[in-house]
């Protein structure tokens, strides 16, 4: 069956601060993306993409992937219409995942392994969770 496996990805904020997140590799990186921010407790209320570049300054990236490329407003490939399986063809890619614009949330995107898709199991799924999550929105007045 081809879409029968999975992709295991761990989100990463720092060394003791990730979410290993296990999505069909079929869905797209629209559904990846929601389901990172879910992971973390975050709302969906910001636009995102997704860089090859590691560090620097990722918007120098070869390969992009954003929100505004579905909006017409950028040269980057669509996340809605990009499977994982194409942005994470094998275990040990990796990405950064930028969430907010604004607030510059990054995570360091690895797949780090494969799975097979089990019936009357709701996907994407949170398969290990290690530190709590930061509030989006901090008061930095408070404290």
């Amino acid at each position: 069956m081809p879409d029968s496996e999975t992709s295991i990805l761990r989100a990463t904020l720092d060394t003791k601060l990730y979410r290993d997140i296990e999505i069909p590799d079929t869905k797209s990186l629209y559904d990846l993306g929601e389901a990172i921010v879910e992971a973390f407790d975050f709302d969906l209320d910001h636009a995102f993409g997704f860089y090859s570049k590691l560090k620097g300054h990722i918007f120098d990236s070869p390969v992009k992937y954003e929100l505004f490329a579905d909006m017409g407003e950028s040269d980057a490939q669509s996340v809605k219409h990009t499977r994982i399986s194409t942005a994470f063809p094998e275990v040990g890619a990796k990405m950064i995942f930028l969430f907010d614009y604004g607030d510059d949330w990054r995570f360091h995107l690895e797949m780090i392994g494969k799975g097979q898709k089990q019936s009357r199991v709701r996907y994407p799924k949170v398969i290990a969770s290690v530190g709590e999550a930061p509030e989006q929105y901090p008061d930095y007045e408070e404290g």
